[in-house]
């Protein structure tokens, strides 16, 4: 049986380090406020000469000499991405471009924060369905674009920053004891379009837009659409919360991350958090917080890990993975 398995891992972030006081002067907000509400107290922001490309091109070539390969190695690559550098191309094509890679395809997958869940599990198919041996699958964002900085409810939540994993085609004999991918579920509902959206683009306004969201709506939805898929994976996979070694939520908000393993009796030990250190950053949230719990020693080989994400949409995900 193949299976798609974690090859690398690695992740890029803008230079600039952009603290809870820094919001003082530009909004009416503090740092106990937004530490207490999200469990955040930095964040990275873009600069000018730092876009989605470039930091999910970063993010590839750190998940590929992790894994020991080169960009001739990759066979297709998957962006997890809400901010493009443009309308079109894909930027997946461009950071296929800055890798150097002529053979191949790439294409970008829009789902907001649960981008990189959606995207890795595309991956995985792509991999099982002998379309491709090994993958690159980027979450790259860079929300400081799209943020209303007057906004205290939303320009303190957000982050930029890039993650990504190589997946490769491995052997496995079609137990929970293989390696790799093991089990997914995802869902989306539109009709919850006006709790978290962006409020412009090419065929409506024309323009860019800016973020708008109901913080109170989405944190209402979040935590029973997450363990709605956390617990449909579970049983896919024949698994309950005791088996898992490592839990790796999307970083939106500590409540929601510390509520969602509470209520899937997640202990709290196998919980990996970096929010307060990169802030929301969407589609590249959960491969950044990958990246560093691999970096740290933390995830090792042989370990059961579960990737979880909740977005605009609403989408949501989750899956299961044998490092």
């Amino acid at each position: 049986m193949i299976r798609s398995v974690v090859r690398g891992t690695g992740a890029a972030l803008p230079r600039r380090i952009m603290k809870n006081a820094d919001f003082e002067g530009m909004v009416e907000t503090s740092d106990e406020w937004i530490a207490q509400r999200t469990g955040i107290r930095q964040r990275h922001i873009a600069a000018d000469d730092e876009t989605t490309a470039s930091l999910g091109e970063a993010a590839a070539r750190a998940a590929l000499a992790d894994a020991g390969l080169t960009p001739d190695d990759i066979d297709l690559v998957v962006l997890a991405t809400s901010t493009p550098n443009n309308t079109f191309p894909a930027t997946a094509v461009e950071i296929q471009n800055r890798l150097g890679m002529r053979h191949g395809f790439a294409f970008d997958m829009q789902a907001v924060c649960s981008g990189f869940v959606y995207a890795m599990t595309t991956a995985d198919l792509y991999i099982r369905g002998g379309l491709a041996k090994r993958v690159l699958v980027i979450g790259s964002e860079t929300f400081s674009r799209i943020l209303d900085w007057s906004d205290r409810s939303t320009c303190v939540l957000f982050g930029d920053g890039a993650g990504a994993v190589v997946l490769e085609a491995g052997d496995g004999a079609g137990t929970i004891a293989d390696r790799g991918v093991l089990a997914a579920s995802l869902r989306s509902d539109g009709s919850h379009k006006e709790k978290l959206f962006v409020d412009g683009g090419p065929s409506t306004t024309g323009t860019v837009g800016h973020l708008r969201m109901e913080g109170r709506e989405v944190f209402k939805h979040a935590v029973g659409m997450i363990t709605d898929v956390i617990e449909a994976t579970f049983s896919a996979a024949g698994i309950t919360a005791d088996d898992l070694d490592w839990f790796v939520p999307h970083q939106a908000n500590k409540r929601i991350i510390d509520a969602s393993a509470k209520k899937l009796g997640i202990a709290e030990q196998k919980v990996v958090v970096t929010v307060d250190l990169h802030g929301n950053t969407s589609a590249a949230s959960v491969p950044l917080a990958l990246s560093v719990a691999v970096a740290d020693g933390r995830i090792k080989k042989g370990d059961l890990v579960l990737l979880e994400a909740m977005g605009g949409g609403f989408t949501w995900g989750a899956i299961l993975v044998r490092w």
